[in-house]
């Protein structure tokens, strides 16, 4: 993909955050890039300063969050799947302070296996998958976030009966 461009899907789903989630409103997120296994948000550093004028830790882990909700999303949506998406548990690691615009890149774990992720989803209704996120700047990595995403699909029980 072009990585200037962004999908109408993926546009579309930048939207609801902005609309659905005010902290992500005012964290002025924005879907900067997206392929079928990579996603990078950023936010301006301006809207997610801290008192020592560096990026707020907060921020740091709500982009990456909501960076790795959205590659599961985008990964759901695109498949068809009607889902409620959430974390189940992750870790955080904040390795030095980001004195820049944020961003913060999202991808599959290197053994979550997307294809089982939704064969399972497909045959239970809900399904778990890794993601790995990290903050980048110009002198590298600045947090990363390892994280637990599962997805339930809405009315399986409806899917089920038939």
């Amino acid at each position: 993909m072009n990585t200037t461009t962004v999908s109408d899907r993926a546009r579309s789903l930048e939207r609801f955050l902005l609309d659905s989630i005010p902290p992500a409103r005012a964290m002025q997120l924005q879907l900067l890039e997206h392929d079928a296994g990579r996603l990078l948000m950023g936010a301006p550093l301006a809207a997610n300063v801290n008192d020592k004028g560096c990026a707020f830790g907060g921020s740091l882990t709500s982009l990456m969050t909501l960076a790795g909700w959205s590659l599961v999303e985008l990964l759901l949506r695109e498949h068809g799947h009607d889902c409620d998406v959430f974390v189940a548990d992750s870790q955080v690691r904040y390795l030095k302070p980001v004195w820049e615009d944020l961003r913060a890149e999202a991808q599959f774990a290197a053994e979550a296996d997307p294809d089982a992720f939704l064969d399972t989803l497909a045959s239970r209704g809900k399904s778990r998958i890794q993601v790995v996120c990290r903050t980048l700047t110009s002198e590298g990595e600045a947090a990363t976030l390892e994280a637990r995403f599962v997805a339930r699909l809405r009315n399986h029980e409806a899917h089920a009966a038939q």
